[in-house]
C-alpha cells in the first residue's frame, strides 16, 4: 500500500510510472523513505534507481528474518543519491525452502561482499553472483546463524581428539 502523500514523492512516483504494480508498499518514517518492491523485478528497479534516479551509491545489503511470516525474509538495500542528497531503503521479500533473489552485482559491483555476507548468515541465494560462497564462517559450517530458527547457543560439536 502506498499512502497518498507518498504517491507524490518523486522517487516513488517515478518507479510506479516505470513499473506498474512493482512497488508494493512505501512509507516514510522519521524522514527515511522505504519502498517494498516485487523481488522478481529487483534488477529492473535497481537499474532504474541507479541510472534514472541517480542512486549511484549502494551502502549496504542486508536481510531480516520475519519467521513465521511467509515470505520469510526481507532483503534490504540501502542506497544514496549524492547528487540529490537523498537516502533510500528498498526491500524485497523472499521465502520458501531455498530463498533466492537476483544479484545486483551487475549494477553495483560493491554489492559483492554484502551479498556474500547475507548468503552466509541468512542462507539467501543471490542468482548470478560471480563468487557466492561463505565469507565469515568456515566452509563446513552447518546452517545460517542469523536465521531465527538457528539454535541460540549454536550447535554442539564434538572436539574429542582421536587416540
Amino acid at each position: 500500500m502506498i499512502p497518498e502523500e507518498l504517491q507524490q514523492d518523486p522517487v516513488v512516483a517515478a518507479l510506479v510510472a516505470r513499473f506498474p504494480g512493482v512497488v508494493l508498499e512505501a512509507k516514510n518514517d522519521l524522514g527515511e523513505l522505504s519502498i517494498v518492491v516485487d523481488a522478481a523485478r529487483i534488477l529492473d528497479v535497481c537499474r532504474s534507481l541507479k541510472h534514472d534516479e541517480k542512486f549511484i551509491r549502494l551502502s549496504s545489503v542486508t536481510a531480516v528474518d520475519w519467521l513465521p511470516r511467509e515470505p520469510r525474509f526481507d532483503v534490504v538495500y540501502h542506497m544514496q543519491s549524492i547528487e540529490r542528497k537523498l537516502w533510500l531503503r528498498v526491500k524485497a521479500r523472499v521465502g520458501g525452502e531455498t530463498p533466492e533473489i537476483d544479484s545486483v552485482f551487475p549494477i553495483w559491483r560493491g554489492s559483492d561482499w554484502y551479498e556474500r555476507e547475507v548468503f552466509d548468515l541468512f542462507g539467501i541465494v543471490f542468482r548470478g553472483h560471480p563468487n557466492l560462497k561463505r565469507i565469515m564462517l568456515p566452509d563446513d559450517w552447518q546452517g545460517h546463524p542469523l536465521r531465527k530458527d538457528f539454535p541460540v547457543h549454536g550447535y554442539k560439536y564434538s572436539y574429542a581428539q582421536e587416540e
